[in-house]
């Protein structure tokens, strides 16, 4: 990162994408990528790409491009994917055990280690190697591990599930709950509502309906801003 500068959360969230593609230039042996060529596969301008990078200092040559494995170990290292986290999840119900079951076959980087739930037929059920512990426990656990990640899938108290995890110290929050939660400046936090993405595909699906023709037979003329 240059010395002094702001990172705008924009371009924070590029950077998973362009790893992901990196990764899978990488698996197809690919060794090198100029940032036009990585421009047609993302589908972002290749100065858009340029200015990203140039964020965290120049990665590529000039006539050469990118080298896509140095490239993408660098991008790793910004997003600070070169280590392992350990996570807890609070909610086992079936998104709970969906996200449980996806970081079980994800595996590399991210580690969980416990969840917790406050259901009586659900407590004492295994998911994976898990064994699914009461959410009255969760303090003392917190306590006797390093947790780095709290994942919340609750319907109701997610603020106090919030509290309790922050109490227990952990640097982040993925937070599945319907609300937002707050949690102090010092710990992270990534709300994500999964009605918002669903709502806003319905949005699109029915905009570019509007462009084609809608089923009312309206002649599909553009009475607004395209989408995309």
């Amino acid at each position: 990162m240059k010395d002094g500068a702001k990172i705008s959360n924009a371009v924070i969230k590029r950077l998973p994408r362009y790893r992901r593609y990196l990764e899978e230039l990488k698996y197809r042996d690919v060794e090198r990528i100029s940032s036009g060529e990585l421009s047609r596969l993302i589908g972002y301008t290749a100065s858009q790409i340029r200015q990203d990078l140039n964020n965290f200092g120049g990665f590529g040559q000039q006539g050469y491009g990118y080298n896509v494995e140095g490239l993408f170990e660098k991008i790793s290292g910004i997003l600070g994917l070169e280590r392992e986290y350990r996570i807890v999840i609070v909610g086992a119900g079936n998104l709970g055990q969906a996200l449980a079951n996806y970081l079980h076959t994800y595996r590399t980087g991210f580690n969980l280690v416990a969840m917790f739930d406050v259901k009586p037929g659900v407590v004492g059920q295994r998911v994976n190697d898990i064994e699914i512990g009461d959410f009255s426990g969760l303090g003392p656990y917190l306590e006797s591990g390093d947790i780095d990640i709290g994942i919340i899938t609750v319907n109701a108290n997610a603020q106090e599930v919030a509290e309790r995890l922050v109490e227990g110290g952990v640097g982040g929050i993925w937070n599945f709950a319907p609300v937002d939660i707050e949690v102090p400046d010092s710990v992270a936090i990534e709300n994500v509502h999964l009605s918002d993405s669903l709502h806003s595909l319905i949005y699109y699906i029915n905009s570019k309906r509007d462009m084609r023709g809608g089923d009312d037979g309206t002649d599909g003329a553009d009475d607004g801003a395209d989408p995309e």
